[in-house]
């Protein structure tokens, strides 16, 4: 198993070492890893937080992906989780196609000018109204030409939410995130399965495991795991779950990328 959402001291809101990442990783029996720090333009409750100093994290990568290679021929991959934003399509489509990234994540973490990571975005309306706005502003971003591979964590706003999950499920929305399922699969993006999730207490991954099972009855193959690590301890969190929640899903693979490339690795 590869886990291909993590973050490292490149992040604004991590301090990890990636060497520690690493080592975490190959501690655990993980066949390979991937990336993908944080780049959010327009963000505007801590400005520059999550302006990504490019050169130098990729410089970094490159030498570990190397370092490893000879010393335990451990994969080590390069990629990126990009903020989504409608105004902001094109400053983010130049970085990633001016790098050469293995994967590229694509996320809402800002919704109309706000991170549901804090509360003021849930004030003066009702946890349903703040849900529904967050499902909308991802298809607002499907109907641009934004360019990544896979969507992180389309139910990311549970996390936060003032019941997080409690009052939620995949019925409640199933409208809206039924079109965003249809649009994904229509332009060939996949979606991931992101087990912190269980990490945050909400006792399912992101997204829940209704919406995977969705995903691929509507005819999505691409689907690739991450535990969405910030500290070494957090790499491949409750991996153990992961082959039977893809195999309940009627998933039959998972996905790893290369160069932007994916492979479908048997589960």
């Amino acid at each position: 198993m590869w886990d291909q959402h993590m973050h490292s001291v490149f992040s604004g809101d991590s301090d990890a070492e990636p060497v520690y990442m690493i080592e975490s990783a190959i501690a655990k029996g993980l066949d390979g890893i991937c990336f993908t720090d944080h780049l959010d333009y327009d963000y505007k409750e801590e400005p520059g937080l999550f302006d990504l100093d490019i050169t130098a994290y990729q410089k970094r990568i490159i030498r570990l992906r190397q370092l490893y290679k000879e010393k335990k021929n451990f994969p080590v991959h390069w990629g990126i989780e990009i903020g989504l934003q409608p105004h902001i399509v094109e400053k983010n489509n130049e970085v990633t196609k001016k790098y050469p990234f293995d994967l590229v994540i694509g996320s809402s973490h800002v919704v109309n000018g706000i991170d549901p990571y804090y509360p003021v975005f849930y004030e003066k309306r009702t946890e349903e109204a703040a849900y529904t706005e967050y499902f909308e502003s991802i298809l607002d971003n499907l109907h641009t030409d934004a360019d990544f591979d896979v969507y992180g964590h389309i139910d990311y706003v549970v996390r936060y939410g003032p019941n997080k999950n409690k009052y939620y499920s995949y019925e409640k929305y199933a409208d809206v995130i039924d079109d965003i399922l249809r649009k994904l699969i229509y332009k060939g993006k996949g979606i991931e399965l992101n087990t912190a999730g269980f990490k945050y207490g909400l006792g399912h991954p992101n997204p829940t495991e209704e919406i995977l099972s969705r995903y691929h009855e509507l005819g999505g193959e691409i689907i690739t795991v991450g535990a969405d690590a910030h500290k070494p301890e957090h790499v491949a969190y409750d991996f153990d779950k992961v082959s039977g929640i893809l195999k309940a899903a009627g998933f039959k693979y998972y996905t790893v990328f290369e160069n932007r490339v994916p492979s479908f690795i048997k589960l």
